[in-house]
């Protein structure tokens, strides 16, 4: 028997759990499964915040960066996306110019902003020599910002149809001054869901390949999981023991992002979005499996602000953050953020709000900035 916030605990499953999060050792699928199965959400978030706190204390990270979406056409039809659009549907698609995404890049001379995310549709005709320039043009605009571009199923299409293999296309990304990989694209790895939401589009083991091939070329990257539709709690545990065994052998995450689904004008409508409870119970048992993450991060363009400084206290260590997100992905799908924009000071407010100690990073967790009243507090990322 065991006293542990406030609570009694007399299950020899739950006491193992709390002994081993208390000693700094892994858990293992079965336990994961109990902790997503508990109705006890405090108990569990309690446990998460443990590990947060013995991590970053109460610090929390967010960078200033700005998203640019090439497109939004694309060549795959997943089942749960809002946001692309067929070649044949002009209407509602957009494809920018080269000479449009220069000009938003030169929009933020003079802002401190110290990375540009670029994710968008699968356009057949932008291919991986194409955005090899581009990413070479925004260099020359602006040496000094980090590249954070393309999802695994970007630059699988991109490598295929440039008859290239994944190390030869990512050392030429890279060459070009392509600096990190998003995690998009994993939604989630089992074979058999996977083909029902994102059957056309590389699988997981081609998604894992990638990252797998980036981390060997000095190139970092993160990574996502998709949850809330039609999977179950040992599917999400199955896809985050994936990621723990690649992070065991590389080393080359940097942050876990789960992704919560959002059901509006998709082809998954009918499914019902899970609660804010689920998605606080989904970040905390994220935050005790992944032990060997460094970072756990709720987007808070998906899920809100008020959701994502509850998460602070499951968990959650970084929010984003995001000076000016043009991002329409999570928008189209009903997000409580429509317009999602805040300010370096709004973002910063956010994180003192829930009680948390702001630090802006940069994109490999360099500390530029502790927003905190001890100036001089040392902050570990």
């Amino acid at each position: 028997m065991i006293s542990l916030y406030n609570k009694t605990l007399t299950d020899p499953l739950l006491l193992q759990i709390v002994e081993k999060v208390h000693a700094g050792e892994r858990i293992q699928s079965a336990e994961a499964e109990v902790l997503f199965e508990s109705k006890d959400l405090g108990f569990v978030g309690a446990l998460a915040n443990t590990i947060r706190e013995r991590m970053h204390g109460k610090f929390t990270f967010f960078n200033r960066n700005f998203h640019i979406e090439p497109t939004n056409i694309c060549v795959y039809d997943c089942k749960f996306c809002s946001y692309s659009r067929l070649l044949k549907e002009k209407q509602e698609a957009w494809e920018l110019s080269e000479h449009e995404i220069l000009e938003k890049v030169r929009s933020y001379d003079g802002i401190p902003v110290t990375e540009v995310h670029i994710v968008g549709g699968v356009h057949p005709k932008m291919g991986l020599h194409y955005f090899a320039s581009l990413i070479k043009k925004i260099k020359e605009i602006r040496p000094e910002i980090h590249v954070k571009a393309f999802t695994a199923v970007e630059l699988e299409y991109m490598c295929r149809k440039a008859k290239l293999s994944y190390e030869e296309g990512l050392r030429i990304l890279k060459e070009h001054g392509q600096d990190s990989l998003p995690g998009g694209g994993a939604e989630i790895f089992d074979e058999e869901l996977r083909s029902v939401i994102a059957g056309d589009k590389c699988n997981a083991t081609e998604w894992l390949q990638m990252h797998e091939t980036a981390h060997k070329l000095g190139m970092p990257s993160n990574a996502t999981m998709l949850y809330g539709h039609i999977e179950k709690y040992h599917h999400r545990i199955d896809h985050m023991e994936r990621l723990r065994k690649l992070q065991d052998k590389t080393g080359g995450f940097n942050t876990f992002i789960p992704l919560k689904f959002r059901n509006k004008d998709n082809q998954m409508s009918d499914v019902p979005e899970v609660s804010v409870i689920e998605d606080l119970k989904n970040y905390a048992v994220s935050r005790i499996y992944m032990d060997n993450f460094a970072h756990l991060k709720a987007y808070w363009p998906m899920i809100g602000r008020n959701t994502a400084q509850l998460s602070l206290s499951f968990g959650v260590d970084d929010i984003d953050g995001t000076i000016d997100d043009s991002t329409k992905i999570y928008s189209m799908a009903g997000s409580e953020e429509q317009n999602p924009s805040l300010s370096t000071s709004e973002l910063v407010e956010l994180i003192r709000q829930a009680g948390k100690i702001p630090v802006e990073r940069d994109t490999l967790y360099k500390v530029i900035r502790n927003y905190g009243i001890a100036e001089e507090t040392e902050v570990t990322a």
